[in-house]
This record gives C-alpha cells, structure tokens and sequence, in this order.
C-alpha cells in the first residue's frame, strides 16, 4: 500500500481551485449541532483552530484503510510489515518535500504530540553541540513551547521585541535582533522564532532572520506550528545559503491530523555529532551487555521505541492533499479571509483588535485576538459559545509575556495593580487579564465570518444583559445562570463502548 498511489492518479485530475472547494466541505465534525440557550440546536462555527484543526475526511479514511494492512514498522519479512515500513518512510520523506529541504542535508522524525517534544529536543542537542555558546535569542512573541524548553535547555534567554507602527505590535524587529546578535555574537548559539504568531495570526520573515543568524555564526529554528497549515515554506534551496532554517519543528494537530506526532526537520549535521537525546529499540547497529553503538541511519537514530504510526499516516495523507492543493493557493484564501473578518471587526467601535492591523505593512493568516471594551474576555468567550455556538478561544494562549504587553495598551493600569499586589500576596488570575481569539482554517468561510461579525454587533450593543445572564466562577470563567450543556448528552465514551459492544453482540 502506498499513500501516493492512492491519491497523486485521483488528484491530479482535478484542478487545485476544484479540489480546495472540495476539501473545504470534508472534516470531520464540520456540522456537528448543539443546542444553545434559546433551546435550539445549531450547527457549529467552528473558529478555534489555531488551538486544534478538525479532522481532514480524506485522512482520516485514508487511516482507517490502513488499518487494515496494519502492522508495525522495521521490517520486510511479511506482507503487512513491508506496507507499514514503506509508507511510513514515504511519510518521511513528503515531509521535507512539503517544507522544500534538501533530503541530502536534512532528515525528518517525529516527536511527542506537537510541537514541544520537538523543541526540547532541538534545544538540548544545540546546548550539547556547542556548549561554550550559552544564549538563545528568542522573540517576545513565542508560545510557551518555543520559549521555555530554551530557557530550561538552551543557556540565558534574551527576548526580541516585535517592531512597532503607531503603538501597534507587529512582526519581530529586525534591527533590535541584528543588534543583539552584534552585541553577543560569541555567545549566542541560536535565534528561535515563531513563522506566525499563535496571538495575532503575525507573520515573521523567517529566511530574513535565518539569514542575519547566520551572518553572525547563529544557528536558526523555526516554531511552524501554526506557519505549516497556512504558508509555503522553504527551508532550503536558496541561492544564498545563510537563508536556509536549520531545524523547524511543526504540529500534527494543527495541520489537520488530530492524534498524530509532531513533526521535526533538521540538518543532520548537528544532529549526528550529539548522541541521540532519547535511547532504546531501532535507534542502535549493536548492543552488547557492556556497551552500544547508536545507528548513523536517519531518521532511525532519532525514533527510539515503536512510533506513532497510524498519527504519522493520517499526517502524511493530510500535508499530501495540502500540497496538491498548494499552500499558495491556502494562503492567498486565508489572507483574504483574515483581512475581511480584520476589516469588519474595526467597523465595531468597541471591539479592540490586537497586533498591527495594516496587513501591507504586517501580512497576518489565520488568526485574531481581541477584546470588547468593558466587558471581560471569559464573558465574551461564553456568549459566542452558548448563545450563537460559536467556539472561539480565550485567556492568554499560552503566550504570556507577549499576551501582557499587548494588554498594556487597553488594561495598562490594571496590570500595574496587579504587579503591585502580587509583591503582597500570592499570583491569581485576573478576569481581565486575557483576550478573545478567533482562528481560522481551510473549512471556513466568508459565510462563518458574517455570522460571527453580527454576534458580535449582538454582543457590543446589548453587552449589559449579557451580563446579567452569568456568574463568574474564577480563573476568568463564566457559567450561565439559567442554561446548562452536558457533555455526555452528546458523547460518553464508555456509553459509546457499550453501544459498540450491543450491536457486535447482535450481529
């Protein structure tokens, strides 16, 4: 079996334009209904996927077929291990076609479930490759999965502010990075950025930063988790090498492949002077009771133990269709949507958008934070969800520090209360303290951003009664006073299994 016989005969007969469309209308839960407050059952706007993406029908039946060829990998001796070992080499190798490396320079393995396996494990190995440099240069703008395994790993963190236009956050400021990397340049091991902001859906010039890393002897890695799903990526090829990304680790999950690993590229170089990080079965020539010798193969020396390989086939099925439909083709749709939902949310007196709004000076994809002034994000979060079935994302996304600079600009005064208290008493959580994020996949529409817009007029003008209609329960969360959901009205898993078990019972 081979997943690129399958697809490549069928997709190359359509037209990227054709198959786009087509794709867009074939996720799992794209229609699934619940019932809101006013007790009627509406299908869901599903606006949540710089968190999570749904689930691509194609791979996930792709997966399923498999299964039944099922077996596990490293070996050739029976029909289903030679099907398992081949496809899941192919896998590998679509992954460094998908983000343009050279195969004979960079290998592909696979780590944890996202993107902060991968990131730890870069981080180790570059502290163990050249353990004299002993800073990392990292923006403010990082999820924590791209901030702390360095500070953990990589030696003393310094953070890149982002370039500012009339007050506004945008992308990482290229002159304070060079004039970092000038000032420590005998210090500094490697610059680890995000390709997009996980916050406001910022894009970063990424072979731009590579390229002043490297002219200062800075290795470079790339956090793609949210780039991988929204943008072409280039890692190698250029006619000036210095722009060429060292490692760049991405997520299963948000490329629409849930339960599937994370995924890590990196130039063998660095990789195969250091000892693997993780030890164990299929990643050794030899082991002797006294001693081993770790394989020189790839990506084998870096995959101990039995691997994910029903995640990795759902993965590979996923980026194979996003690259016959082209990631400029996703992208100039997904630019196109950001900036109209952008467009109509400024069009909202109260509504805060926040990050640099201008997408010529900033290009931004896929996701926006937000607030709605006098009313707290939990609030807002809990009346898109129960009144209008709209799942949006609050609090601080996992970022921060970048998260509380961009707040100083509406809640400044409250973060400096806070700040004061907490020199007094122990760290709580604030209700103000957090923003709204709605995000955006390749299953969404202009249709999906009208309905929010006008929930959001809703919202704005009566936000007084919605206020009334809750109460805070803590940590900046909101529960209806009146409506309940119960989640097992709509799956319990050992409901499920019972109902799985009665009808094999009955056949």
């Amino acid at each position: 079996m081979d997943i690129n016989s399958i697809f490549d005969e069928k997709l190359n007969s359509i037209s990227k334009e054709s198959l786009h469309e087509k794709i867009k209308n074939d996720f799992i839960g794209i229609d699934t209904k619940y019932t809101v407050v006013s007790g009627k059952s509406i299908k869901r706007t599903y606006l949540d996927s710089t968190a999570s993406t749904l689930m691509m029908g194609s791979a996930h039946r792709v997966a399923t077929e498999f299964l039944n060829h099922y077996s596990n990998t490293h070996s050739l001796m029976h029909f289903s291990a030679k099907i398992a070992t081949k496809t899941y080499d192919w896998i590998h190798k679509r992954m460094l076609e998908f983000v343009g490396a050279n195969s004979d320079e960079y290998t592909c393995f696979f780590s944890g479930s996202g993107t902060t396996s991968g990131m730890n494990r870069i981080a180790r190995t570059l502290n163990q490759y050249r353990p004299t440099k002993d800073m990392v240069l990292v923006s403010i703008m990082e999820h924590h999965s791209n901030d702390l395994p360095h500070r953990k790993h990589g030696g003393k963190v310094m953070h890149i502010p982002v370039d500012t236009h009339a007050s506004k956050m945008g992308s990482i400021d290229m002159k304070l990075l060079e004039n970092y990397l000038k000032e420590f340049s005998d210090r500094v091991n490697y610059v680890s950025v995000t390709g997009i902001s996980n916050v406001t859906g910022i894009i970063n010039p990424i072979n731009e930063v590579a390229e002043l890393a490297h002219k200062y002897g800075a290795y470079i890695i790339v956090d793609a988790a949210q780039l991988a799903a929204h943008v072409p990526i280039q890692m190698s090829g250029f006619d000036n090498p210095n722009q060429d990304i060292d490692a760049l680790v991405f997520s299963g999950h948000k490329t629409y492949a849930p339960g599937s690993p994370g995924v890590v590229i990196a130039k063998k170089s660095f990789l195969s002077a250091v000892e693997p990080d993780e030890v164990g079965g299929g990643m050794v020539d030899r082991v002797f009771p006294d001693n081993y010798y770790v394989t020189k193969k790839f990506p084998d020396r870096e995959e101990a133990g039995t691997p994910n390989i029903l995640g990795a086939i759902t993965l590979g099925a996923a980026i194979h269709v996003l690259g016959h439909i082209g990631m400029d083709t996703v992208l100039k749709e997904d630019m196109e949507l950001t900036n109209y939902a952008i467009n109509k949310m400024l069009n909202i007196e109260d509504v805060i958008i926040y990050g640099e709004n201008c997408t010529t000076k900033c290009p931004r994809a896929g996701t926006i934070s937000f607030n709605v002034k006098s009313i707290d994000h939990g609030l807002i979060a809990a009346v898109l969800n129960d009144y209008f079935n709209i799942a949006v994302r609050n609090e601080c996304f996992c970022a921060h520090p970048y998260v509380e600079k961009m707040l100083e600009i509406t809640h400044n005064s409250e973060i400096k209360e806070a700040k004061e208290r907490l020199n007094q008493s122990p760290w709580h959580i604030e209700p103000w303290m957090g923003m709204v994020r709605a995000s955006f996949g390749i299953y969404n529409t202009i249709q999906d951003i009208d309905y929010f817009i006008d929930a959001l007029k809703e919202i704005c003008i009566n936000k007084e009664f919605y206020k009334t209609q809750y109460n805070a329960i803590g940590n900046g969360d909101y529960k209806h006073k009146t409506f309940h959901f119960s989640s097992t009205e709509y799956f319990k898993l050992s409901d499920s299994i019972a109902n799985e078990l009665s009808d094999l019972s009955s056949k």
